[in-house]
């Protein structure tokens, strides 16, 4: 029959318990008969002295401890404690007058058969007491530390659940962003009856199939990544025709380096959903460069409007949270307006 760990647990402390007192009992016949021999005498008055050592120690141990030392209550402590001490030495001096009484036909060749003094019996209980005071102390600060590490880590993987979770909502936030701004492209050229139609679909499937199979991923190739985001630039090249000028330039030590995915296209996204046709141009200029495990990105784009309208995009927002989840404080994330160009740099460490 297996037992529970609860019945285990509980058969251990018996039986720890057992063989603390069965040593505590050893001690007082060492203690009590050096150098008597009349050992049964000796044996027999340890076992008197037993009941109230174990009484006294186990309230210290399990009633003021931690009813009022542990709880801060010091002055009520000292002063249960100073009770204590009074009652239990009434109780040991009974228990030793009993011994004496009912122990004296053992006594019979008219020599004290203990080694120590009253003064000196009482002080070696407590000196037990103590060491049981001592030992619980210690024993509760062990099960104090031991519990603050499990809440710890209760607490860390709480919070990276809730992290997970979150990371899962700004994916979700992210990807109907995306695909609401392209079907809204290709329904301006549906209804248009556009030629560019097909092949927009065709490149919204395969970004479609980015999304649904590699963004499920923690994290993806940069290459992966970079590919993602010139589909969409063809994409976009097909609604803003002879309005548009991109380039995109990319400088990369490690093309199998891990990113998150879906973590650049919403800047890219949000150049070309908020930017402007600044002399009958947008212009966007996108720039990746990665070395060792340091990444930058940036990305340029021609505005009108100011930088506060451009910055309550949701892709921006967004991806700021995940930013923020993802890399704590390992990134860099700087957007600004100048000389009717909104900027965005990300700078990411440790990647």
């Amino acid at each position: 029959m297996k037992l529970s760990k609860e019945v285990y647990k509980g058969l251990i402390t018996v039986v720890s318990h057992l063989v603390f007192w069965l040593i505590i009992y050893f001690i007082y016949t060492y203690f009590l008969g050096y150098g008597s021999n009349n050992t049964e005498y000796v044996n027999k008055f340890s076992i008197y002295l037993m009941p109230v050592t174990i009484c006294v120690s186990y309230f210290f141990l399990y009633f003021l401890i931690p009813k009022y030392l542990l709880t801060k209550k010091q002055g009520l402590f000292l002063l249960y404690s100073v009770y204590t001490f009074i009652i239990s030495a009434f109780l040991i001096i009974l228990s030793i007058l009993y011994a004496l009484v009912f122990l004296i036909e053992l006594n019979s060749k008219g020599t004290p058969p203990l080694t120590k003094s009253l003064p000196f019996i009482i002080l070696g209980v407590y000196f037990v007491v103590l060491m049981v005071i001592v030992f619980g102390l210690v024993l509760y600060n062990y099960k104090s530390i031991v519990k603050n590490e499990d809440l710890k880590n209760k607490f860390l993987q709480t919070q990276l659940q809730l992290k997970e979770q979150e990371l899962k909502f700004l994916k979700m936030q992210i990807h109907p962003h995306f695909l609401f701004n392209s079907l809204n492209t290709i329904y301006g050229f549906a209804l248009k009856k556009g030629d560019e139609t097909p092949d927009m679909i065709l490149k919204l499937s395969n970004l479609l199939d980015y999304i649904l199979y590699q963004v499920k991923k923690p994290t993806v190739n940069l290459i992966e990544e970079i590919n993602h985001i010139n589909e969409y630039i063809e994409l976009e090249r097909i609604r803003f025709q002879d309005t548009l000028k991109v380039s995109f330039n990319s400088d990369i030590e490690n093309e199998s380096i891990q990113i998150p995915p879906m973590l650049l296209i919403p800047f890219v996204e949000n150049a070309f959903k908020h930017g402007s046709i600044v002399n009958g141009i947008l212009t966007i200029e996108i720039a990746i460069e990665q070395y060792k495990n340091e990444f930058n990105f940036s990305i340029k784009n021609t505005v009108k409007e100011s930088v506060n309208n451009i910055e309550k995009g949701i892709g921006l927002e967004t991806v700021k949270k995940r930013l923020d989840l993802l890399f704590n404080n390992d990134y860099e994330l700087n957007i600004d307006e100048s000389n009717d160009n909104f900027n965005v740099q990300l700078f990411i460490k440790n990647l």
